[in-house]
């Protein structure tokens, strides 16, 4: 099988899970965006995602890696929405800003200061998700579930900063019925802090093992990679 047949099937895999998920809970399957997360996948792979035209939002979690894929002609062709997801370094805030519609793992008040003065030197404004710790691993970025709201009202008072939503990583288990309830708790924090008026608003809950869970507790933007590309 060629690349492009490979992963136009695992598209439709995918789609056909999310499809069920939203039935099983009573939602739209329009509720939902998947997030295709490009960290390991080969370009020729990732254009081959693109020219299926069923998936706009791309994740990147490296600056420099995404920088030299997407100035490229051959990708820059494709109308996409481009997140970073990854841990994000002040020094690297100028490239992300430029390049980015979305930085979804905002986790402190000194890198988002700096992208806002980046963002505001491009006439940019920049929509951005605070990032949730569900796990005890210290290699995890984020915060905890209970000081988000404060980081929030802080990104609230940027100027070019668009505040919109959480990301959360779940811990690495198989226990549906351990992810259940932290899903819930980010969901219900993610319905208090951020309106329905909002005009971007996003929940981003699940990866490529648990995203049907997080559909069904109310994921708006899981991340797929290894379900894509494998």
């Amino acid at each position: 099988m060629n690349v492009a047949d490979r992963i136009s099937q695992n598209v439709q895999a995918v789609e056909a899970a999310l499809e069920k998920a939203c039935s099983r809970c009573g939602r739209k399957t329009d509720s939902v965006n998947l997030m295709a997360v490009t960290k390991y996948a080969q370009d020729e792979e990732v254009l081959a995602l693109l020219a299926t035209g069923h998936i706009r939002h791309i994740g990147e979690s490296r600056v420099q890696q995404a920088l030299s894929r997407w100035t490229r002609p051959e990708f820059a062709n494709y109308p996409t929405v481009k997140h970073f997801i990854g841990h994000l370094q002040r020094n690297k805030a100028a490239q992300a800003a430029k390049l980015f519609d979305f930085i979804d793992s905002i986790d402190d008040f000194r890198t988002a200061q700096s992208l806002d003065n980046h963002a505001g030197q491009l006439g940019k404004k920049l929509y951005v998700l605070v990032q949730i710790k569900l796990t005890d691993r210290e290699s995890q970025s984020g915060i905890a579930l209970e000081n988000a709201p404060l980081l929030v009202r802080q990104l609230q008072d940027l100027k070019n900063l668009c505040p919109c939503g959480y990301l959360a990583i779940a811990p690495q288990t198989d226990c549906t019925e351990t992810l259940r309830p932290l899903f819930k708790k980010v969901k219900e924090a993610f319905d208090r802090d951020f309106p329905l008026s909002l005009p971007q608003r996003y929940l981003s809950l699940g990866m490529s093992a648990d995203f049907e869970t997080a559909v069904e507790e109310g994921s708006t933007l899981p991340r797929v990679g290894s379900r894509l590309f494998a």
